[in-house]
């Protein structure tokens, strides 16, 4: 399996393994069944452009981001979210500290992601908001778990299963060393059933084997207004007859939506 130039992971997390026993009680893996889903980011190197699997055959990815404190990076979560609808993995959207601005204005900030059809959740470790709710949702599931340092995940977690914040931050400080690519993910058992795969503080989410031209099919906001467009190679900008920039107009695209989505369509996305 090593043999080669190697252009991903060979493995990750979340894989089945077929292994043979060895004399000494330890095991080597012969063959890596194929995987169903994975969720993967394009960590470049100095050899070239490389797949980084970072969770094998996940049941659903929960993207965490705070309220505030600090303010969510939205462009960011979006990449997750196209990262998951390339992949076919359903998405959930965690919106943690919602007592810090209350939930009324969450929802006003936040909530037009529940009207392109994405799941979500208000949440917050201090009050206990949500997390009823959160810890039925990955119950027998095997959930990624993605979103920036400073989200609130670990004290999320720890409100979900005592402890089980502590031991993802503990493991985390003490591999995240190093080059990006050598982030350490790893998979925690849930008391009800399931795992929880943790993918400690992510900076950058850059999207592996997405043209541009793809971009649009992965907003589910966009991807049927395309063809109403008045001209076949509309580019969404400044064309007339365009039923995207019309959508965006009337308010039934969220303008924040549509600025993401030309930053990654025409390569002026900051991460």
């Amino acid at each position: 399996m090593k043999q080669g130039r190697k252009t991903g992971d060979i493995i990750a997390v979340g894989d089945w393994v077929l292994i043979s026993r060895l004399d000494d009680g330890s095991g080597m893996i012969e063959e890596i069944e194929e995987r169903r889903s994975m969720f993967s980011r394009m960590a470049p190197t100095p050899r070239g452009e490389y797949q980084q699997i970072l969770i094998a055959n996940p049941d659903q990815a929960v993207f965490v981001f705070a309220c505030t404190d600090p303010d969510p990076h939205l462009r960011m979560l979006d990449r997750f979210l196209i990262v998951a609808e390339q992949a076919e993995i359903p998405s959930l959207i965690v919106f943690n500290k919602v007592d810090l601005i209350g939930l009324m204005y969450a929802r006003k900030w936040y909530g037009h992601y529940k009207k392109i059809g994405y799941q979500m959740l208000f949440t917050s470790a201090t009050t206990g908001r949500g997390v009823k709710a959160l810890r039925k949702r990955l119950e027998g599931k095997v959930s990624v778990l993605a979103g920036p340092s400073g989200a609130g995940k670990s004290s999320l977690l720890n409100a979900v299963q005592p402890e089980l914040g502590l031991v993802v931050r503990d493991v985390s400080k003490a591999t995240r060393k190093g080059r990006h690519t050598t982030v350490v993910r790893e998979m925690f058992p849930l008391d009800k059933g399931g795992y929880v795969a943790d993918t400690p503080g992510l900076k950058a989410m850059a999207l592996w084997d997405i043209e541009p031209e793809e971009v649009d099919g992965y907003f589910p906001e966009l991807r049927d207004l395309v063809a109403d467009c008045k001209f076949s190679n509309c580019m969404h900008l400044h064309e007339p007859g365009c039923a995207v920039k019309a959508a965006v107009e009337e308010g039934s695209v969220h303008d924040e939506r549509y600025e993401s989505y030309i930053r990654l369509r025409y390569g002026e996305d900051d991460e």
